[in-house]
């Protein structure tokens, strides 16, 4: 029997779903039309049908980001505020939608950030990446800068337990450095690596792992070299010493090199690259060079250099080749410099130019009370 008279049973409902409703969390917001960024309460989200909500555990900050804090020409035609940033994380699921079959309550996980319409001519053959429709987590949608966030459940990534916490959050680079470096064969192939940052590096150690001979990288910080060293690069040059690329090409003996990565999107260092490159050989371009650069097309013509341009992860196999290095024993350690706590995302935003990790919850970091 139903002891409610059906007006307070409808009366009592609505107030649970507004209780529901009121539900806030902690997120970094780009609330507003300018630069900065504000650490705000904003309601925790709800799965849809085929959703599945994160709690998320830690936070990698990307250069995406930084471009968005500061509310750059692309950030200004790109972004729609108010909005949660951020796409590098981990965590662990808190709730799904009734759809969600393949997945359970407290799995840890990441994610792809990505989303595919499904519908389009690219993802009905398998291209995914290359969606015509691609809507990016963090700058079209509400992103992992909070304690909650939402994604479709076939974008979730469950991570084998021999996969670090933090190697997790930084899964979203990581395969950038993936599909870029693996575009073509490396084993006895030798490699140039244009730009020593977060993929740079991680780039190194991914051709190092995959059997490249001699790997060459190149940078203008000379710590992001020490660490370009750590993962592996056979030489560093850095040309704000006066330092060439021919120069190493001369010491290792070679003719040129084989396979070219260019990270850093800088014209100089690409026109570096294209006149130390083997006749016949492969340039992955993932750095973003300049609309108003003019390219040497004879140089590349003439050599008979494959271009081919990098965006995002190949879903899925670039997350089957990452989780697959990292079960075989690549180590990504040396990239990650810098570990806050939330609170503190002002200082980790100025350490930008290093990989900086910023903690939710009780674990490395103390999160702030």
């Amino acid at each position: 029997m139903n002891f409610f008279p059906r007006a307070l049973e409808n009366q009592w409902i609505c107030k649970s779903l507004n209780f529901v409703s009121m539900k806030k969390m902690k997120a970094l917001v780009k609330a507003r039309p300018e630069k900065g960024l504000w650490m705000q309460e904003v309601p925790v989200p709800e799965p849809g049908l085929n959703d599945v909500i994160i709690k998320v555990g830690k936070s990698a900050i990307c250069g995406t980001d930084l471009h968005i804090y500061e509310w750059d020409a692309w950030s200004q035609k790109t972004i729609h505020t108010p909005m949660v940033i951020g796409h590098e994380y981990m965590g662990y699921i808190e709730k799904m939608g009734a759809g969600v079959t393949n997945l359970k309550i407290g799995e840890r996980v990441t994610g792809e950030g990505h989303l595919a319409c499904g519908h389009c001519r690219n993802c009905r053959r398998g291209k995914e990446h290359v969606c015509e429709n691609t809507v990016g987590i963090g700058v079209h949608i509400d992103g992992s800068f909070a304690e909650y966030l939402k994604i479709p459940a076939k974008n979730v990534i469950p991570l084998d337990p021999r996969i670090p916490d933090e190697w997790a959050a930084i899964m979203d680079p990581f395969g950038n450095a993936t599909h870029t470096a693996l575009s073509f064969p490396l084993i006895g192939e030798d490699v140039l690596i244009t730009g020593s940052g977060l993929i740079g590096s991680m780039a190194i150690a991914i051709a190092k792992f995959a059997g490249a001979r001699f790997i060459v990288a190149s940078d203008l910080s000379d710590s992001r070299l020490e660490i370009a060293k750590k993962m592996g690069a056979t030489l560093t040059v850095n040309p704000s010493k006066g330092e060439k690329i021919s120069d190493a090409v001369k010491k290792l003996g070679m003719r040129g090199f084989d396979i070219g990565l260019e990270m850093s999107g800088s014209p100089k260092a690409f026109v570096e690259m294209l006149s130390n490159m083997y006749n016949g050989s492969s340039i992955s371009l993932l750095g973003i060079l300049p609309s108003n650069f003019e390219v040497p097309w004879s140089d590349i013509i003439f050599k008979a250099i494959t271009l081919k341009g990098i965006y995002g992860r190949e879903m899925w196999e670039t997350w089957y080749k990452m989780e697959q290095m990292i079960i075989g024993g690549i180590d990504l350690n040396p990239v990650i410099t810098h570990r806050f706590p939330i609170d503190d995302f002002t200082v980790s935003l100025s350490m930008i130019f290093r990989r900086v990790l910023m903690s939710w919850r009780k674990a490395i970091v103390e999160k702030s009370s």
